[in-house]
């Protein structure tokens, strides 16, 4: 048995029977029950372990293996050194744009910011429901007859608009303190850019919502003000661009089942602490179940609350992932090969210089983007190909 035990610099937020404890820098994080909490106090306070085990005894009655509670806080890297002896971790990741302090941002916490912003939303809406005809329909982006050029402008304003709803919530959270960073990522086959603020648990509510919802505000704000701009002075492909691609933007916030920003705003509001990782194994001991092949999963460790939204979220994200690969099948696999068809045979029979390069960029945009998923789908899941790797060269 050890004696004494060094933690991490820690935080802690009460929520609900439970508290939240965890490192702000690295994002990890556990749920403790009353009695966990009393003993990392009591670990915390320079106890050894024997003595912490028989002072938390004597005040609950209750016997805890504290071995193994300090083994699984080493686990979720919260522990620094067990009797002198460092605990080997993962440095923090690097945050994106260090230079911005908390203290610079922290204006963007403020309500008079967020009831501006609101006020904005709701003149552009106002003005799009009393002039509906301000609403471009597709046909806006396709601006050029050359597909390069569409292509070209579409990508450069989406990825623009993204990094804007990126920064915004890069921002917000790093004028709560947590570092964050942004960097891509995949959602079945979309390739995207996505905001690690994970330390974001340990703020209270208010600010973990402004989080949450601050990229959603940002591109609501960009539509509105795009409706304003073409009400005083007349339609332009640049806001009918713009306002599509916000409202396309938008509309994916509703997949949830992606793990977009309202599925962070409805798993803080519902309570769950990983619903999107508890509802696969709830879908997987149902799929055992109906196999035959009943196992336990860690749907029954949670709270019959917490199990009641992990089914109908369950229902969501099964529902949701096969109509997504649904539509990838017959719909964005054909466009994409009728598109690399057409410009491989223009680079090999067309002689006009025009179509020869509009047929390059095109295979170039495309290549890009699916390099560029690759990398990020194996930065995810590589590791699991390594450890099967190493399995199987001992096996």
């Amino acid at each position: 048995m050890t004696n004494r035990v060094l933690l991490h610099e820690l935080g802690v937020r009460r929520d609900r029977e439970e508290w939240i404890v965890g490192r702000i820098s690295t994002g990890d994080f556990v749920a403790l029950p009353e009695v966990g909490m009393r003993a990392l106090q009591l670990l915390q306070s320079g106890l050894p372990i024997a003595d912490a085990q028989s002072r938390l005894r004597q005040e609950t009655g209750r016997t805890l293996d504290i071995d193994s509670f300090v083994r699984g806080l080493a686990e979720a890297g919260l522990v620094a050194a067990i009797d002198g002896n460092p605990v080997p971790a993962v440095a923090p990741p690097r945050p994106t744009l260090p230079w911005i302090r908390p203290v610079s941002v922290r204006w963007t916490l403020s309500p008079v910011l967020h009831i501006c912003v609101a006020a904005v939303i709701a003149i552009g809406t106002i003005i799009l429901v009393r002039q509906p005809s301000l609403l471009p329909n597709w046909r806006a982006i396709l601006w050029s007859p050359s597909g390069a050029a569409v292509l070209f402008t579409q990508i450069t304003v989406g990825w623009l608009m993204l990094l804007i709803h990126e920064l915004a919530h890069l921002v917000t959270a790093r004028a709560a303190g947590v570092p964050g960073r942004i960097a891509f990522g995949t959602r079945l086959q979309f390739l995207v850019v996505q905001t690690d603020v994970s330390g974001i648990w340990l703020a209270p509510r208010r600010v973990r919502l402004t989080v949450y919802l601050s990229g959603i505000a940002v591109d609501c704000a960009l539509c509105a003000v795009c409706v304003m701009l073409s009400l005083l002075t007349g339609p332009h492909s640049v806001y009918s661009i713009v306002l599509l691609t916000g409202i396309a933007m938008l509309a994916t916030q509703a997949f949830v089942f992606m793990r977009t920003d309202l599925y962070f705003l409805l798993q803080d509001l519902t309570g769950c602490r990983n619903m999107y990782s508890d509802a696969i194994a709830y879908v997987r001991r149902g799929l055992a179940r109906l196999m035959g092949r009943p196992r336990p999963g860690p749907i029954t460790e949670v709270s019959r609350r917490e199990r009641r939204w992990l089914t109908i979220y369950g229902i969501v994200l099964v529902g949701g992932t096969i109509a997504c690969l649904g539509v990838f099948v017959t719909i964005t696999l054909p466009v994409t090969a009728t598109l690399v068809v057409r410009s491989v045979r223009a680079l090999t029979s067309s002689h006009r210089l025009a179509a020869v390069v509009d047929a390059a960029a095109v295979l170039a945009i495309l290549t890009t983007s699916q390099l560029l998923w690759l990398r990020a789908w194996w930065r995810r899941h590589g590791h699991r190909f390594h450890r099967r790797s190493r399995s199987d060269a001992r096996l």
